[in-house]
């Protein structure tokens, strides 16, 4: 009884030395030099092994984060058909992955995405099956909610995903990076909620994420119907993105340290921390409150909290730390 009393004193007083004291987030936003080039190079990306896609190009950056590019660069990423079920296989894949902690997704070529490929999309649109009203409902409502899901993967993915924007983000980009957890962009970037210009409504994630992300239903309203162009900076100053880069370059260097900084914490209070997030957006604070305890009921008895309190007593960062997979 002594002895579990000591034990117990000694990790509230270590939690308490972690709680009190400073955490700094180091991520080096200067152009890379040779050192910074020479571990790159000794870290390469790999493909990631069991994604294997036609619009999608998945790689194992560094350890513990993966690499999710749009890869139709030759059509400006334009989402075709293959795209809206390749997503689902690729990020239900991740979220089982126990050896991914971050993410991080962008765009091949000049642009992040230039939204839907009407052309290659035209037929499930445009000639919808069905010999009656009735029935062409059912089917076009059924194809809708395939397409919304397509992004909610993203959000119920519990591994954080950072968007990494550079050109144009438009149409069915503004769904995909609101579904994610951190915009970083490029000094290029723009973003439009293009839909009225085609002569239909977003309805795959756009009108239902962005009034929360910016906070701003005046400025939603205006950009959702007239489809004008939000530039980067006006995009950082309403909050749809935290920071402007002034290329892709830099950017991708500061996702990948942002990741990198992400995956050397415990996986189970990272996850933890998404899972209840996300729930807490959509719910009351007493609601979130309870699931919270709820959750943490069983979480705070992980061995994460343990080592990660030891290593900060002993002075170590946690990228040292061997945390088990999740």
């Amino acid at each position: 009884m002594a002895a579990a009393m000591a034990a117990s004193r000694r990790l509230r007083d270590l939690l308490k030395w972690q709680l009190t004291a400073p955490t700094y987030l180091n991520l080096s936003l200067r152009p890379m030099g040779s050192s910074a080039q020479d571990e790159a190079s000794r870290a390469s990306p790999s493909e990631a092994p069991h994604h294997n896609y036609e619009s999608l190009q998945v790689t194992a950056a560094q350890k513990h984060i993966l690499h999710v590019q749009l890869n139709r660069p030759e059509k400006r990423n334009a989402m075709n058909k293959a795209f809206w079920s390749e997503m689902v296989e690729c990020f239900n894949k991740i979220a089982k992955d126990a050896d991914c902690r971050a993410v991080v997704i962008s765009g091949a070529g000049k642009m992040f995405t230039a939204g839907i490929d009407l052309v290659d999309m035209a037929s499930d649109l445009l000639q919808p099956q069905g010999d009656d009203v009735s029935r062409i409902s059912w089917y076009l409502r059924d194809l809708i909610t395939r397409y919304q899901e397509t992004f909610n993967v993203i959000e119920k993915c519990p591994k954080p995903v950072i968007a990494a924007i550079h050109g144009g983000c438009i149409g069915g980009g503004v769904d995909l990076i609101t579904a994610c957890d951190i915009r970083y962009c490029a000094q290029d970037a723009f973003f439009q909620v293009k839909e009225v210009d085609v002569g239909l409504a977003a309805d795959v994630g756009t009108l239902q994420r962005l009034p929360r992300v910016i906070g701003n239903q005046s400025l939603v309203n205006e950009l959702a119907f007239t489809a004008r162009k939000m530039m980067a900076e006006e995009a950082l100053g309403s909050g749809l993105v935290s920071r402007v880069f002034p290329d892709k370059e830099v950017m991708l260097d500061a996702a990948f340290a942002l990741a990198e900084e992400i995956a050397s914490k415990s996986p189970v209070a990272v996850q933890g921390t998404k899972v209840n997030l996300v729930y807490s957006r959509d719910h009351s604070v007493a609601d979130g409150l309870n699931y919270m305890a709820s959750w943490n009921m069983s979480m705070l008895q992980s061995q994460d909290i343990i080592k990660s309190v030891q290593a900060a007593m002993e002075k170590k960062e946690l990228k040292s730390v061997n945390f088990s997979k999740l």
